[in-house]
């Protein structure tokens, strides 16, 4: 659409002011806008949001209410084909090599493969979860089918004696602290008697070396 905008331009006079006392120093200039009898018109063309719209389109010819309409459909457009860029002038070609097998010489035996290894696991680097309570007999776990709360005395040491014998020397203690001495400033854990610290010592009395 277009709007057509009036513009009138003004004529400016410069006037010498020869007898201004009080307003102007003397000999100042000012200026005073005279508008003429003539008016010009300026047509300005304003595009509406449609024209405007549709005069952006996607590389692929299609306007963007199109492609909007396709993304909400969920038909997206093929990614473009890979082109592997050319080597430059110059550049070797480097063929790959015809070999039936691999040359891993530094694993052609256990005794070689000892020697070079750069990382070593064994039961030693292992830690074992133990989740302990304050009853005498095991309790299972809901939760975690197969695992069960020991007991702190009868089912914890049989536990550690187990870990113990195939090299397990690491353990953490997980424990189910009665709901009666829970609170929101976490007390008992300041317990010297609580659960964790008598199961802490009843191990080390058993097993000095543990850790």
């Amino acid at each position: 659409m277009a709007s057509t905008v009036p513009f009138s331009p003004a004529k400016v006079q410069m006037l010498q002011a020869t007898n201004c006392h009080g307003h102007a120093p003397f000999g100042s200039s000012f200026a005073v806008p005279r508008t003429g009898p003539k008016q010009r018109s300026l047509a300005v063309r304003v595009s509406s949001e449609q024209e405007a719209a549709a005069a952006v389109r996607a590389p692929s010819g299609r306007s963007i209410e199109e492609c909007e309409a396709d993304a909400v459909a969920g038909k997206f457009p093929a990614p473009a084909a890979f082109v592997r860029p050319k080597a430059p002038d110059g550049t070797p070609e480097i063929r790959p090599l015809d070999m039936p097998k691999r040359p891993r010489r530094n694993r052609r035996s256990p005794a070689l493969r000892a020697a070079f290894q750069e990382t070593t696991i064994s039961p030693a680097n292992l830690v074992l979860p133990l989740f302990i309570h304050e009853g005498e007999e095991d309790a299972p776990i809901g939760a975690m089918p197969g695992c069960f709360r020991l007991g702190w005395q009868h089912g914890l040491l049989d536990e550690v004696y187990k870990a113990r014998d195939v090299g397990v020397n690491s353990f953490v203690l997980f424990p189910k602290v009665p709901d009666a001495l829970k609170s929101p400033t976490g007390i008992e854990a300041y317990n010297d008697n609580g659960l964790v610290p008598r199961t802490i010592r009843l191990l080390k009395d058993k097993f000095p070396d543990i850790e």
